[in-house]
């Protein structure tokens, strides 16, 4: 079958699957892994701590693999400063630049000039539009379904994906609730011509910084198994329900504030999750699709059964 698309044109990927951001789980051995499966694998800057760190991550990859790869900038990070981050990806000349979760202006102005292929994750159609005027190179449209940050009006993947495809010329990448070949043929029915899965990589074995209890509870987890924090504050974000998210839950009933909230939903608690296992004093981001996830396999294990699943499925409809 042809997997050939807008995106996997603009990326020179043989799939059009890509590996979300995952703050503090995102680093080489996971990037490498996903873009040598034929998808493309990204590393997260804003959780390593310098820019020299991130240059050594780019070199790590480049070891592990000669096929494409992204650097995320979460730059909705408290106000931390991305631009000496981001001038290593420029000087390294990283194949592809991701925008998560705030203004993506001051990354498009320093992008200027450079061949760097620009992503721009959004929760929104007005934000898909803005986007593109930027000179966004493709939109990542992410449904409430999704793990991690999300928007603000609770709209669903299958509503919001179609819309922005009507919204926009530049091609969309589905996010949010997709973990198998249903759901990548499902993104591409809506319009979509790619997708972009978190938690599902969580769960593979190439995701060395994610701890055993982090990948079992995904496995556990059904699709009920996850809630939505941090909305008292205007950020919701989606998260493993386990007694240090129902202590959240319990402050924005009681004061929900940003000052009260922060050494709950800080990165070290969101780190002594997903590192040490830790329930009772951290949280770890997931997804409603933590409900489809019952194994660990390898990062081309994964996509192999998912092309191969969603090849099946084209076939039936034939």
């Amino acid at each position: 079958m042809n997997w050939q698309t807008r995106i996997t044109e603009l990326l020179h990927i043989k799939y059009p699957i890509i590996q979300g951001g995952l703050a503090y789980l995102a680093y080489a051995d996971l990037a490498a892994a996903v873009s040598n499966a034929g998808g493309l694998g990204q590393i997260t800057a804003m959780s390593l701590e310098s820019p020299e760190a991130l240059r050594n991550e780019i070199h790590k990859v480049r070891t592990m693999t000669n096929q494409p790869f992204g650097v995320n900038f979460a730059i909705g990070d408290h106000g931390r400063p991305f631009s000496n981050m981001l001038e290593v990806a420029i000087e390294e000349k990283v194949p592809v630049v991701s925008m998560t979760g705030g203004n993506p202006t001051p990354i498009f102005d320093q992008l200027k000039g450079t061949d760097i292929k620009k992503l721009v994750l959004v929760a929104a159609t007005r934000q898909a539009q803005k986007a593109e005027e930027l000179g966004a190179d493709a939109v990542m449209v992410v449904g409430q379904e999704g793990g991690g940050h999300l928007g603000r009006d609770d709209v669903g993947t299958m509503v919001l994906v179609p819309r922005v495809v009507d919204a926009v010329s530049i091609p969309v990448i589905a996010s949010g609730g997709i973990g198998d070949g249903r759901g990548f043929m499902a993104a591409l029915a809506l319009g979509a011509e790619g997708i972009e899965m978190g938690t599902r990589f969580i769960a593979t074995k190439e995701c060395l910084h994610a701890s055993h209890v982090y990948k079992q509870a995904l496995i556990d987890s059904s699709e009920t198994g996850t809630t939505v924090i941090k909305r008292s504050i205007g950020a919701p974000a989606r998260a493993l329900i386990n007694p240090w998210t129902e202590k959240i839950r319990e402050i924005e009933v009681e004061m929900p504030t940003y000052e009260a909230l922060k050494e709950y939903i800080s990165g070290e608690a969101n780190k002594q999750y997903i590192y040490e296992g830790n329930a009772e004093k951290g949280f770890g981001w997931a997804g409603q699709v933590a409900g489809l996830i019952d194994d660990i396999p390898s990062v081309e294990q994964l996509i192999t059964r998912m092309i191969s699943q969603a090849e099946d499925f084209r076939l039936k409809w034939k």
